[in-house]
């Protein structure tokens, strides 16, 4: 995969981009604009989901971006009531056909359901990754103790859970990197929150960065993270990119991690 203006991960071999761009609410010509937008600035990582309602929406901004679809990380996710086998393969299927592509990179359950046994999404989810329709098998939501329970069953590629300096995964970031799973952040900038955090302003001052863009580095310094911020303008879509020209130090971290705490 090449790559332009953003980091490389490299999870069990397969490199992703650290900064992608969250796609959630992006719809209709305003979102195809962002995201046509986002890929021609560098950005290679695009997040998506079924229940966003905007498949078609990324898959025409992709091909209206000229970028080669190779060269791009795909994310799509099956609602949680859509986890039946059956069902799971025909919203796969949906995806597939409004994204117009042949496979996604990663394929997640976006929500658990305990109505349906996890080992029979997952198997089906796992051929559909044997028929070529997705390069990877993840989860999102999961707890450390249900992301056990799917390891059981398969390589787990990734989790994809809420994590920004105001909400703490320490406990599950530390599996993760144990076990070489993407951690994907999700909600990064906190909505907004912490605008007028000290710790935050602080550092950003420092570095004449933003709050937001310190909260972002602070979380692809961290082994096996990736982070998917939202942006709509192009001047947030820019500034989210623009954090790789400097580097946090181990304190200043550590000063990111304890907000939470």
């Amino acid at each position: 995969m090449k790559q332009n203006n953003t980091n490389l991960i490299l999870i069990k071999g397969i490199k992703v981009p650290s900064i992608g761009l969250g796609t959630w609410q992006l719809n209709g010509s305003a979102g195809k604009k962002t995201i046509t937008e986002a890929l021609s600035m560098g950005y290679r990582h695009i997040d998506t989901a079924e229940m966003y309602g905007n498949e078609q929406v990324v898959g025409e901004a992709v091909k209206d971006s000229g970028v080669a679809r190779e060269d791009i990380f795909i994310t799509t996710k099956v609602w949680r009531t859509n986890l039946e086998p059956k069902q799971a393969r025909k919203s796969v299927e949906q995806s597939l056909r409004k994204l117009d592509m042949d496979y996604v990179d990663l394929l997640l359950i976006h929500w658990p359901n305990e109505a349906v046994p996890l080992e029979k999404t997952l198997h089906e989810l796992f051929l559909l990754k044997k028929e070529g329709k997705t390069k990877q098998v993840g989860v999102s939501n999961f707890p450390v103790a249900l992301l056990e329970k799917a390891l059981k069953v398969g390589d787990i590629f990734c989790d994809q859970v809420e994590y920004n300096p105001f909400v703490s995964q320490q406990k599950l970031l530390h599996y993760m990197k144990d076990k070489d799973i993407l951690f994907t952040a999700y909600s990064p900038l906190s909505r907004g929150m912490g605008i007028g955090n000290n710790v935050l302003k602080q550092i950003s001052e420092k570095y004449n960065k933003t709050n937001a863009q310190i909260a972002l580095r602070w979380l692809i310094q961290q082994k096996n993270v990736a982070a998917i911020p939202k942006a709509a303008s192009m001047e947030h879509l820019k500034q989210n990119l623009d954090i790789f020209d400097f580097q946090l130090t181990e304190d200043e971290m550590q000063q990111v991690t304890g907000i939470a705490l």
